[in-house]
């Protein structure tokens, strides 16, 4: 997001101690406002890849029981302070997979966020390690009824959500469940060990138009935050008030181009988006 242009915060808890402060450098480096961090807590939740290709896949191990965020409250965040001056809250699906706490911390801030007209949205992402057998439906649900914009693919919907549809169905139809202004729907297609191609849809509840954005062919460096660098883009776009299918491909060039570099963070910024935008729109 700020990257692209956009000031943003992020709203956490680290412990105190090295590695809460690495947490918060890293942060700092790439220009996000760090003010709402709470400190407490004994660790740092962690996660580990291992890259992969061809028989092996790639293998992602969690560390995270008793991590200070997993211990965070409601009572712990002052969302009207929060939000003062926002114009949007973005979560995810990996928070409320952490315990209680999490969920109705997160659940309490999209309540605030729509009661002082501060657009929420909603990342499905689902890590089948961190719900360990539970159904995160009666979880989520209650969420992405908060939610204006949800966004998941199509497997993160039907584990999180247990809905399906096919082809063009699946946005409009949970609009229509959960309420929602717009839902994004990502497409990744594995086509060998480091190539991949990406595109995704975007349903707008107001047009009842479904619109899909160009299909980007990849040489992978690094697939983790494709989705990440995806949402930043739509939310970008979305602010500056880009009509559907200029956010979609703003959105989807987003990501595409983070699976081209390496690490966690997508660096590409909004005119290195809108040049491959209009890359792919004059071939």
């Amino acid at each position: 997001m700020r990257h692209l242009g956009v000031p943003s915060s992020y709203i956490t808890r680290l412990p105190e101690g090295p590695l809460g402060d690495a947490g918060l450098d890293a942060l700092r480096r790439e220009g996000v406002a760090v003010d709402r961090v709470l400190r407490g807590g004994s660790r740092l939740g962690l996660y580990f890849v291992e890259p992969g290709a061809d028989l092996r896949a790639m293998r992602v191990v969690y560390d995270r029981a008793g991590s200070a965020f997993s211990q965070i409250t409601p009572a712990d965040v002052d969302w009207a302070a929060a939000l003062a001056g926002a114009r949007w809250l973005h979560g995810t699906g990996i928070t409320p997979a952490l315990g209680d706490g999490p969920v109705t911390a997160l659940s309490e801030g999209f309540g605030a966020a729509r009661e002082r007209g501060v657009t929420v949205s909603l990342d499905l992402n689902y890590r089948e390690a961190l719900w360990r057998g539970r159904d995160p439906r009666p979880v989520l649900e209650p969420l992405a009824r908060r939610a204006n914009v949800l966004i998941g693919n199509r497997e993160a919907v039907r584990a999180m959500l247990g809905i399906e549809a096919s082809g063009d169905a699946l946005a409009p139809a949970l609009a229509d469940r959960f309420g929602c202004r717009a839902v994004a729907i990502t497409e990744r297609e594995v086509l060998g060990p480091r190539e991949h191609a990406w595109s995704a849809v975007l349903y707008d509840s107001a047009t009842r138009a479904v619109v899909r954005s160009h299909r980007h062919v990849v040489q992978v460096v690094d697939r983790v935050g494709g989705g990440d660098s995806f949402t930043a883009g739509l939310i970008a776009a979305v602010l500056a008030e880009r009509p559907p299918q200029d956010a979609v491909e703003f959105a989807a060039a987003a990501g595409a181009l983070k699976l081209g570099q390496a690490g966690d963070f997508g660096r590409s910024t909004a005119v290195d988006v809108s040049r491959l935008v209009e890359t792919v729109r004059c071939t």
